[in-house]
C-alpha cells in the first residue's frame, strides 16, 4: 500500500482550474519529484496534499486513510510535514523559536529537545544562529532552517517546495546531500524541484507535470534518458 495516494485530484483557483485529474502515489520510504515548468501546477498539488488548498474534485489519501476533507493541522498530526516555496521563515522570532514552533503538535517536551538537538547536528550553522532572528539569515540558511522547522513534527511525508530557489549551486548541492540523508533516515519525501535534472537524479520516480496535468512518469534513471525530457526540461 503507497504511503500516499492521489485519486483524480482536481484544483480550481477561481475559475481557473490549476489541476486537472491528476493520480498518482509516493511509496513508503521513496523520494518522488514532481517537474514542471512554472505555472504547471506542481505547487498547488503540495497545497492540496496539505490541505491549504481545497480539492473540488478527486481525494487524496495518506497511510491507508482519507485525508480529503481535512483540516491542515490534522494532517500535521496524521504525518505529513510541508516545506513551502520561499521558505517562509518567521523572520521576528529566532531560529531556536522557529524550530519551536515547528513542534506545535507535540507536547514530548524532552523530546523536542532532542529534536533540535539532532536538527542542529543535521544544520551545525544553525547551532551557530540559533539565538539570531530568522529573517537575519542567508538564503541558505533560511532553508536549511525552513526544512530544519518541518522535520520538527517528526513527518512520515515530507512535502518539499523548491528548496534550491535562489542558492548559489554549493549551497544547493549541501541541501541536496541533505535531502539524501533524510531520506536515508527513513523520511519519504515528494519534491517539487526547478532544477529538474538534480531532482531526477536523487529521485526515484518522477512525474512530468504540464498544464495541471501528468503528461510522463516512470523510473527516474530511465527518464533522464527520455527524448521527450531531455529536450523539454533537461536542457538537451
Amino acid at each position: 500500500m503507497p504511503l500516499l495516494k492521489i485519486n483524480n485530484l482536481s484544483v480550481n483557483y477561481g475559475a481557473i482550474q490549476a489541476v486537472r485529474n491528476i493520480t498518482f502515489e509516493v511509496k513508503r520510504g521513496e523520494i518522488v519529484t514532481l517537474i514542471g515548468a512554472n505555472g504547471a501546477g506542481k505547487t498547488t498539488i503540495l497545497r492540496s496534499i496539505s490541505r491549504i488548498l481545497k480539492a473540488r474534485e478527486g481525494s487524496i489519501w495518506f497511510d491507508g486513510e482519507e485525508i480529503t476533507g481535512k483540516a491542515p493541522d490534522n494532517v500535521v498530526r496524521r504525518g505529513i510535514a510541508h516545506c513551502p516555496e520561499g521558505r517562509q521563515v518567521l523572520a521576528r522570532q529566532t531560529v531556536l523559536d522557529n524550530l519551536e514552533l515547528g513542534a506545535y503538535i507535540r507536547n514530548d517536551r524532552q523530546g523536542v529537545q532532542k529534536d533540535i538537538g539532532h536538527m542542529f547536528e543535521l544544520f551545525p550553522i544553525l547551532a551557530d544562529r540559533k539565538k539570531q532572528l530568522a529573517g537575519t539569515l542567508s538564503g541558505g540558511e533560511q532553508q536549511m532552517l525552513a526544512i530544519a522547522r518541518a522535520l520538527m513534527s517528526r513527518p512520515k511525508l515530507l512535502l518539499l517546495d523548491e528548496p534550491s530557489l535562489g542558492l548559489a549551486p554549493l549551497i544547493v548541492l549541501n541541501i541536496f546531500n541533505i535531502i539524501k540523508e533524510l531520506n536515508s533516515d527513513g523520511v519519504t519525501i515528494l519534491l517539487v524541484e526547478q532544477n529538474a535534472r538534480l531532482a531526477m537524479q536523487h529521485a526515484r520516480r518522477t512525474y512530468v507535470i504540464d498544464a495541471g496535468q501528468i503528461t510522463i512518469s516512470g523510473d527516474s534513471s530511465t527518464l533522464l534518458d527520455d527524448e521527450r525530457v531531455l529536450h523539454a526540461y533537461l536542457g538537451k
